[in-house]
């Protein structure tokens, strides 16, 4: 036998003194090539022992450490008080304190522990555990059957905080008591025999047996939190979603909804990943009746469905591809059956709100160049929606191309762009069953610009945009048969002069920037497809029929955001911005300007504001007064009388305990002509640590009444959400009437995302 001592303040890292001592753990591993060393620095098979105090008996082949006893092996860390290790029978006891560090950063304890001497499998008493995210598991004793299986007997498990503050115990939030819980990592399970699950310390639910995914798990088949709800057109609801994994790479999500009032719903997901790409697909069937805003149902029973798919895949470093597959059998269907997250962008191109689009497209991109192809099509769910009349987009090319090298001082790029249009039907709902104009368009241009700043800080940036178009026209003015073909060359040049001033307060800076922009164009040959009643063109217009005059396009030489309309003429943008920024991060700036033109431009739409020579005002600020609270406003003023044209506004608000925004948007006539004036806040206030009130609604300010109104209460802390919220939808849309529902969601920590009941 033979004894050592090391000073605690000397005794780590001294592997070759009497206190530490190596010992080959497996024969083999000695027999075999030099393994790749773990992250403790010791080789396969090997075990490091460290303590205060190691006794060896090497008769019996027993190692004995006191101490602060630390034990590493494979990644793994064992520390007690004292550890014993019988070589002959591959035992490690360990006793006071004891911990073991896995690999992963779990962390177990125990007041007593027995294992194998590769610390795999072992017995413990007064077990408790501690893993990733803020896991927390305690047991009377705990077996471990391997590195893979735990069990627990007379368990408790919980991901809520268990200490207060001041570190005084504290009763979860919640918690799963169960005579045995077993942790099985290799199918990514937790399971409970005789399982309560407590609430703030009470029991509320009891089940004999009782499972979920291992919160340490990626993915694993099973059930998903249903979605139970009560409301005026469905009835009773309950929705219980199934995840089945199909592969590393691929799963399935199968939702059947049962309702009370009307038939089942059937809702899919499909997602797969490629080694270059995915794939996701959404799916809905049900075979029943329509039915209004009260369940009531009417016409004949037929089969309604929906598809929400989309793909992206990368051909190499340059390449990709992708498509959407957007449709429904209804226009009211995803109302109707609560399906959310139908108008996100899938794809290259994005339709209007309440609009789907199908699509496939392709785009090579680099430092210097882009070329995209596209095709798409568009369903319309907006009440008046003619399907027949949104064109069918195919192809739509755009490419560009910069040289490295700068051209006569300055960037010059390369465009080129194409696309045609077929429509089944006219547009001109006055007439309907008119043949739709189809039309083909061909554009090459070239882009040039320059900076120079001279020694007063005054910068001149010219420019000069030359273009090319060919146009092919089909069933011009709902004529079917007519047919026109015309090309144009276009051409703008003209300068960007900023002067800014720049002046140094005690705790801010201050910008005051005047912007001028002068452009001229030869007069430009507008595309004529027809003429109105009162005998006025009508121009062809695909492409910039959501058109808005704002700060964005003042100082743009061709306001238009398409092809096919254009402005010539000379004319002038002017304005001037005024900023102020703080050390500590507040902000403002006030942009005002207008345009100036030698004549008038029946190009742009009466309610434009750019028709005449002097066009309305522009006005535009910003600020962020505090930190946490922001705003925005714009307007656009007559230019005359200073009548409010078009108006938006907007704050949000970030704090500690609250958060919120509001958006305001008036406009005297939209692209359609109508009045639109719209109201929409929300937010969430909590007046204690955990406890919050939530509020959301949109008003429809032109019908004078509410879209929707929700108001709610919310319960938060470091494992759980409870949001209840009670929501009225007034106005009609479509056939469907008012309504009323209560939502409640629920968010447990580690059992999967939020449970919604509405």
């Amino acid at each position: 036998m033979s004894r050592g001592r090391l000073p605690v303040s000397v005794k780590r890292g001294l592997l070759a003194s009497v206190a530490v001592i190596v010992v080959s753990m497996a024969a083999q591993a000695h027999a075999q090539s030099p393994a790749k060393p773990s992250v403790d620095g010791l080789e396969a098979g090997q075990l490091y022992m460290e303590a205060e105090l190691v006794i060896r008996d090497d008769k019996n082949k027993i190692t004995t450490a006191r101490g602060e006893a630390e034990v590493r092996y494979e990644g793994r860390t064992l520390r007690a008080d004292e550890l014993v290790y019988d070589e002959t029978r591959g035992v490690v006891t360990a006793k006071g304190h004891v911990q073991i560090i896995n690999e992963d950063g779990s962390v177990e304890y125990a007041d007593e522990l027995t294992l194998d001497d590769q610390m795999k499998a072992g017995v413990a008493t007064g077990f408790a555990a501690r893993m990733a995210p803020s896991i927390k598991m305690a047991a009377a004793t705990a077996v471990k059957r391997s590195d893979r299986v735990n069990e627990l007997n007379r368990a408790i498990y919980t991901p809520c905080e268990i200490c207060a503050a001041d570190g005084s115990p504290k009763t979860p939030t919640w918690s799963i008591k169960a005579d045995k819980v077993v942790q099985d990592r290799d199918r990514q399970l937790v399971y409970y025999r005789n399982a309560v699950i407590r609430v703030f310390g009470a029991p509320v639910l009891y089940l004999p047996l009782f499972w979920h995914p291992d919160p340490q798990a990626v993915r694993k088949s099973g059930f998903l939190p249903p979605k139970l709800g009560i409301s005026n057109r469905r009835g009773v609801s309950y929705e219980q979603p199934y995840l089945q994994v199909l592969s590393p790479s691929s799963d399935i999500t199968l939702s059947p909804q049962i309702n009370t009032k009307v038939n089942p719903f059937f809702n899919g997901r499909y997602r797969k990943r490629f080694y270059s790409g995915s794939l996701d697909a959404r799916f809905g069937y049900t075979y029943d009746t329509d039915f209004d805003g009260k369940g009531n149902g009417f016409g004949d029973s037929t089969s309604r469905s929906y598809i929400l798919a989309a793909g992206q895949f990368a051909i190499d470093e340059k390449w990709n591809w992708g498509f959407t597959a957007e449709r429904t059998s209804d226009e009211l269907l995803f109302d109707k059956y609560e399906v959310g997250d139908v108008y996100a962008t899938r794809g290259a191109y994005l339709a209007d709100d309440r609009r789907l689009i199908s699509q496939v497209y392709a785009t090579r991109q680099d430092q210097r160049s882009y070329f995209s192809a596209a095709a798409f099509s568009i369903q319309g769910l907006r009440p008046g929606d003619n399907d027949r009349a949104f064109p069918i987009v195919g192809p739509l090319i755009e490419a560009r191309w910069e040289p490295e090298a700068n051209i006569a001082g300055g960037r010059l790029r390369l465009l080129g762009s194409a696309v045609a249009l077929t429509r089944e039907q006219s547009t001109d709902v006055s007439t309907p069953g008119l043949p739709g104009l189809d039309s083909r368009r061909v554009t090459g241009e070239a882009d040039w610009r320059a900076t120079y700043t001279a020694p007063a800080g005054i910068r001149v940036s010219p420019f000069l945009n030359v273009r090319g178009d060919a146009y092919s026209l089909d069933d011009l003015n709902g004529v079917a048969g007519t047919s026109k073909t015309l090309s144009r060359g276009l051409l703008v040049a003209g300068a960007d002069i900023t002067w800014p001033f720049v002046r140094r307060f005690s705790e801010a800076t201050v910008i005051l920037e005047p912007i001028v922009q002068v452009a001229a164009s030869p007069d430009a040959k507008q595309v004529v497809v027809g003429t109105s009643a009162a005998g006025a063109p009508i121009y062809l217009n695909e492409d910039s029929i959501a058109f808005e005059f704002d700060e964005t396009n003042l100082f743009r030489a061709n306001k238009f955001p398409g092809y096919d309309l254009y402005e010539d003429g000379l004319r002038v943008n002017a304005g001037g911005r005024a900023s102020v920024f703080w050390d500590d991060g507040r902000r403002a700036s006030l942009l005002v300007g207008r345009s100036f033109r030698n004549e008038s431009n029946d190009v742009f739409s009466t309610q434009s504001g750019l028709r005449q020579t002097k066009s309305d005002w522009i006005v535009a600020a910003d600020a962020q007064p505090i930190k946490g609270v922001s705003f925005f406003a714009r307007t656009r003023l007559d230019s005359d009388d200073f009548t409010v044209q078009r108006a938006e506004a907007g704050a949000n608000i970030s704090m500690k305990r609250a958060n919120g925004y509001f958006r305001y948007l008036r406009d005297r006539a939209d692209a359609n002509g109508t009045k639109v004036e719209n109201l929409d806040l929300g937010g969430d206030l909590f007046l204690t640590e955990h406890w919050g009130v939530t509020a959301y609604g949109n008003r429809d300010l032109v019908q004078d009444a509410w879209v929707i109104r929700d108001l709610g209460i919310t319960y938060r802390d470091d494992c759980t959400r409870v949001d209840i919220i009670y929501r009225r939808e007034d106005t009609v849309i479509g056939r469907l009437g008012p309504t009323e529902s209560l939502a409640i969601r629920l968010t447990l920590a580690t059992l999967g995302g939020p449970l919604y009941a509405n």
